[in-house]
């Protein structure tokens, strides 16, 4: 996820700090939040033989997909929706 949101700052960076420094916080921000309620978002469609612990939403055009494990959550991936989305 690192890799992922310092692309992100770093592209959006070009041209607004402004705009770089709000979807940097409001990324993180969402992602903390998946600490009290991580199935708050709905499957990933993207998954395949998706159980329901890969799940995904979207944010300032951004698609954040995660894991939901026993006693961790981790970020897999984060990608702008105007990509062509990947199985995996």
């Amino acid at each position: 996820m690192q890799k992922d949101l310092k692309k992100i700052y770093e592209y959006i960076l070009q041209t607004s700090f402004k705009n770089a420094e709000k979807v940097r916080s409001a990324l993180l921000f969402s992602t903390k939040k998946l600490v009290n309620q991580p199935e708050i978002h709905p499957p990933d469609k993207y998954k395949k033989n998706n159980k329901g612990n890969f799940r995904a939403y979207e944010l300032h055009h951004y698609r954040v997909s995660y894991h939901v494990a026993d006693k961790q959550i981790t970020i897999t991936r984060i990608r702008h929706t105007k990509m062509n989305p990947k199985e995996y």
